[in-house]
Order: structure tokens, then sequence, then C-alpha cells
């Protein structure tokens, strides 16, 4: 069988990224994918006087990636990962240094295949309270959640596509296109909306009703999220299936790494560790 190791919202811990650096190293999966919020956290005001581009990636990232590269070998797993809300768009340039270093590939709206499978990624998320609007987009329609800010009244490190589409809802239908979706894995960064995977304190559920509408219609085979930290504490569930589509989330509040471990070809059997040194 095929062993996938998942993982999100690892914010430049550099603890997670060792521990899960560890059990790659150790049990050898066949891929990893990496559901956005890599980076270390960069203040809004910080990056509006300074306009660097954060060095985690090409000082930090990027060896560590090789130096598994290294050890590994043929073992090497195929890595796709997405970037995050609270990732800047500026900081591409460093991702694009590790895929042309054959490292990982960068999912940005868009997929590629591997063997049977379409593997897709989407990074944006409805409006928020923060300030950086990089991967925030509307949903459904042009509502901002109560008490976030919308996209146009907060910071963005890049000029948006004006031929973008505001929601994303549409960039879902144009990703999946008339493809099947029996054999599709998406990594989308936000969880679908109400459901054990997007809730946070007060019991309000901030995922996307756009992915909750896409999956219900869709169906596809594995989808792969982050963002809510508390949910899974919350809910008591990192997982939820809706029909034939498994759902998994690898957000976490806690100080260890949450690492999501399936079998691609058995998502049934999916389980989840919390792993907080190595052994």
């Amino acid at each position: 069988m095929t062993t996938c190791y998942f993982v999100s919202d690892l914010h430049g811990n550099k603890l997670k990224y060792e521990l899960l650096i560890h059990e790659i190293i150790r049990n050898k999966p066949s891929f990893l994918f990496l559901g956005g919020d890599l980076l270390p956290h960069v203040k809004v005001s910080d990056k509006q006087k300074t306009n660097v581009i954060n060095p985690f990636i090409h000082d930090y990232l990027i060896p560590l990636f090789k130096s598994m590269q290294r050890q590994l070998g043929c073992n090497y797993p195929e890595v796709y990962l997405i970037l995050g809300n609270d990732d800047y768009k500026t900081d591409i340039p460093g991702i694009i240094e590790g895929v042309n270093s054959d490292l990982w590939k960068f999912l940005d709206s868009s997929s590629l295949k591997f063997g049977p499978y379409n593997i897709y990624g989407y990074s944006c998320v409805p409006p928020t309270p923060f300030r950086l609007k990089d991967w925030e987009k509307y949903d459904i329609d042009k509502t901002v959640p109560q008490g976030s800010i919308g996209p146009e009244d907060g910071f963005k490190g890049v000029v948006p596509n004006p031929d973008d589409s505001p929601l994303i809802i549409d960039d879902l239908d144009a990703l999946a296109g008339d493809e099947k979706m029996e054999k599709a894995i998406f990594i989308i960064h936000t969880p679908p909306f109400n459901s054990f995977l997007d809730q946070i304190q007060g019991g309000v559920s901030i995922g996307s009703k756009a992915v909750a509408r896409f999956i219900e219609e869709k169906q596809p085979y594995i989808t792969l999220h982050g963002h809510a930290h508390e949910s899974s504490t919350l809910t008591g569930n990192w997982r939820q299936q809706f029909g034939r589509t498994h759902s998994f989330s690898a957000a976490y509040e806690g100080k260890g790494l949450s690492l999501v471990i399936f079998q691609i070809d058995n998502p049934q059997l999916a389980e989840r560790k919390i792993i907080e040194k190595s052994m």
C-alpha cells in the first residue's frame, strides 16, 4: 500500500519540521502533503516597512529538505504543498526555488497528475479578521462574516490580477473543470463550513461554504485541510466523511506535530499521531 503523510499549519515551527523529517526518514512514506501556513508569522506592519522576503525558505526549509533528500535517495517522497492565509505571496519565489531543486511541487490553484490520481491545490480562505489578504477571497458571494474584514480592506504583498475571480466557489469550479473526481485529491487550506473541521472558540464556523458545496456536489476522493487550529479539540474529530469523500484536517492547537497518515488506496484506515518528541 502507498503511505501518505499530511501536515498543515506548521507556521515556521522548527521543532515541528524536525519531528516531521524524523518520521519521514524513519518510515519512508510515498507522499507528503503540506497544507499551507508553512512559514513563520511576519507582522503586516513589519512587512510594509521592510518589504523583505522571509528568509525561512532559503535559509532553513530548502536545506532541511535537501538533507532529507540526500539521506533517503530513491525513497524521497513525492512532496506537494500549498501556502495558506498566514503566508505572503511575496515568498512564492522561495517556494519556486524549492520546485527548481526538485524538492517539492507547488500547487497554486493548479493540479498535477500522479499515476491514476489528480492532485489539486487551493490556498484561499474566506475573509478573516486579519489584515493580510494575499490568500483571502469572498466565499460564495461578497458577504463579509461578522468580525472579519473584506479582502479589499487589508494588506496584500502582491497586487492581485484584476481578471481573477473574487469568489472561492468560481475558483473551485474552474480548478476542477470537467475532470472526474473518483481519484481526485484536493489540498485546500480552508475546511468546509459547518463541519467538524472548521470550529473555533465560541462555536464559530470559519470554513468555506464554497468548499462544503464543492465537496457535496463533486464528491472528490480525498480532501486535506488546515486553518482551524482548535477544531479537533472542540469537536473531538479531525476527520469527516461526506458521501464518498474522506476529509482530513491536520490543524492542531497543541505544541506537538499533528501528523495524518493514510493509505492512498484505503483512506478509511487513516490515523492521526500527535508527536511531541523524536523517539
